[in-house]
């Protein structure tokens, strides 16, 4: 237990902007890299045909359920054992880990088996307009066979940056990457396979990374995933469902919000061009949720320290930590967004330069997003601190604000007045009305925090 006590007096002693940033850098480098898994597909395939660009894109509703499920339990248990060894009841949180890791791994393979033999209709479910149909099943084919690891190597990436080992997910998920970006070209190009070719390249790589994630928990630093402490029971699930389920609602309103914009891409678009528009917002979607990452990334460094010191009841690093990483993320989404609305056309290009329609499509969405894309880090960070210190409801709530509350509502009532235009505006609406919405929890738990920092001084005074 020596390497878990050395963790603990780390994540409770060191100050916190350099811990803040220590474990960002590495949460900041495999979201950057997980989000790469899709661009790079999307960049390799745009070269093969608009047809082949939007079945991507069509597909990436359904990675979003991956996520879902992958994120819900990563951060359900992830949270959990980030508490549990604050307060040293490390066996309570090797349970955790393996009934964590197991779980999703079980569902997967349910996943899997269920979905193969339905793949034209989850597909045309998906939005996927007839000429398209073919290039999604083509790609989600061996997404499917590769659901069980994908969902659990994203619970396992999850656990290990909770307990403050980033860089050894960092690690795993870079190197999966890495091998997806030399595979992407090989099969597609070399081997002739096309949209196939980066179907298995993502399978092949996803099964690698889960590999060396499953080592990074053998580390002395970690907490070790066993099977005999696969012991499911009511409480453990509800303790996941206690602090996965934001997670869980943020990622199933993201999926539902991607097949409904797919809907509304080709449905507003003008006669024949419906693959062009459902493959424009698909780039949006990647190009944004790539910047997004780092910033994510950046917030998520601070995760295990108010884990840690939440339940240390070393409440003035929590809100430190907090307030840390919502000025600092900020600054940075400020940067990014001037950045992609001023060179929105070639960033668009990168993907596919030889359909203009598509590029003027995907243009004008990507800077109605870039405008008001830095509202976004109140909203996410606030949402990461209630989801940690297991306080659900409000966290739920913001988790779904963005992509459930006011995107749905913004993607099928704009477009009726506004035509395409109104599906451009969609998200920028959604995160100024989940801006509003985030500020006064913000202000609340702030305050919050520095009243529990107060009444634990004042009792240390007593006791002394």
């Amino acid at each position: 237990m020596s390497g878990l006590d050395a963790k603990y007096r780390e994540m409770t002693e060191t100050p916190v902007p350099r811990l803040v940033f220590r474990l960002a850098i590495p949460s900041m480098v495999s979201m950057v890299v997980t989000a790469l898994y899709n661009v790079a597909d999307a960049a390799f395939v745009g070269h093969l045909s608009t047809e082949a660009t939007a079945g991507i894109g069509i597909s990436f509703a359904y990675m979003t359920f991956i996520q879902a499920v992958g994120f819900f339990f990563g951060h359900g248990s992830g949270n959990h054992i980030s508490r549990a060894l604050g307060a040293r009841r490390y066996d309570d949180a090797g349970v955790m880990a393996s009934v964590g890791f197991f779980t999703p791994l079980i569902l997967g393979v349910v996943a899997a088996l269920v979905g193969l033999p339905l793949l034209p209709q989850i597909v045309r479910a998906l939005g996927a307009p007839p000429n398209v149909v073919p290039y999604a099943c083509d790609y989600l084919r061996y997404i499917l066979v590769a659901s069980p690891f994908m969902m659990s190597a994203l619970t396992l990436n999850n656990q290990l940056r909770l307990q403050g080992n980033a860089r050894f997910g960092m690690i795993g998920i870079v190197s999966g990457a890495v091998l997806n970006i030399v595979l992407d070209p090989l099969l597609i190009f070399g081997l002739g396979l096309e949209v196939t070719g980066a179907s298995i390249a993502t399978a092949v790589s996803q099964l690698f990374a889960w590999g060396l994630l499953l080592w990074g928990t053998m580390r002395k630093e970690s907490v070790h995933i066993r099977l005999q402490n696969f012991r499911p029971s009511w409480s453990c699930y509800m303790e996941i469902i206690a602090g996965g389920l934001p997670s869980l609602f943020r990622q199933a309103f993201n999926c539902v919000s991607t097949i409904m914009l797919n809907h509304a891409a080709a449905r507003y678009a003008l006669p024949g061009q419906e693959a062009s528009s459902v493959a424009a917002f698909a780039i949006v979607s990647r190009t944004t949720m790539f910047a997004f990452s780092l910033i994510l990334g950046f917030v998520q460094g601070f995760q295990p320290v108010c884990g840690f010191n939440y339940g240390a009841h070393k409440y003035h690093r929590v809100r430190q930590s907090y307030l840390f990483a919502l000025s600092v993320s900020a600054a940075m989404l400020t940067v990014l967004s001037a950045l992609g609305y001023i060179f929105a056309p070639q960033i668009i290009r990168i993907f596919r330069d030889e359909d203009p329609v598509l590029i003027e499509i995907g243009c004008s969405a990507l800077r109605w997003q870039c405008v008001v894309f830095p509202l976004c880090t109140l909203s996410t960070a606030t949402n990461m601190l209630f989801q940690n210190i297991r306080m659900t409801f409000p966290a739920t709530l913001l988790a779904i604000g963005r992509q459930g509350l006011f995107f749905i509502p913004a993607v099928l009532l704009l477009p009726l007045w506004l035509g395409l235009e109104g599906v451009e505006m969609a998200q920028a609406t959604a995160d100024v009305c989940t801006f509003v919405l985030s500020m006064p929890f913000a202000v609340w738990i702030t305050r919050k925090l520095s009243s529990r920092d107060a009444g634990e001084q004042a009792l240390c005074q007593q006791m002394d």
